[in-house]
């Protein structure tokens, strides 16, 4: 995962709230018959080139690159604020 700032492509307003979704892979054997799982090996993380990310405002899931290059395009401009309490 990039540290780069991320912009949702599909809901384009959230910056913030994001969720990484990774694959694995679990073997198993069942009962042919009664379909009962007779042998079951642990889960085994699936190698990404590139991860998934999910938009946590409107469920948009995409590559990460789709997300980074959002937030290229409409980069969040920072600008500087002096309040007036009266």
């Amino acid at each position: 995962m990039q540290t780069k700032p991320y912009f949702c492509p599909n809901c384009r307003s959230n910056r913030v709230k994001f969720s990484m979704i990774s694959s694995a892979r679990q073997h198993f054997m069942k009962d042919a018959i009664t379909g009962e799982v007779k042998e079951q090996h642990e889960p085994e993380q699936i190698e990404q080139p590139e991860p998934d990310i999910q938009c946590n405002v409107c469920g948009f899931v995409g590559n990460e690159m789709r997300f980074i290059k959002q937030a290229e395009r409409e980069p969040r401009v920072m600008t500087e604020t002096s309040p007036k309490y009266t």
